[in-house]
């Protein structure tokens, strides 16, 4: 097996690792931060546009953790710098 051939399946097992990772606890978090938010408002009712305000805020941390594995994951199959490296050789 040659070095490309190496980093191929590397970086496909990377790819696929951050993205089931990456995608997987993300939503288990935002599961559990809904599931909080509404116990917060069945318990403080008069609150909700703070608890609201602080849930969306919330959501949209946790969501952008997903898309930067994403993004780590498209690197690594289409950009991936040791394409380049190994082919200069």
């Amino acid at each position: 097996m040659d070095n490309i051939t190496i980093i191929g399946i590397a970086s496909i097992i990377t790819a696929g690792l951050t993205t089931g990772i990456g995608t997987m606890l993300p939503a288990l978090s935002e599961g559990k931060a809904i599931a909080s938010a509404l116990s917060s408002l069945a318990q403080q009712p008069d609150a909700s546009s703070t608890i609201t305000r602080t849930l969306f805020v919330g959501l949209a941390m946790i969501e952008s953790t997903a898309i930067y594995c994403f993004v780590v994951s498209m690197i690594l199959i289409f950009a991936n710098p040791f394409w380049n490296f190994i082919i200069a050789k």
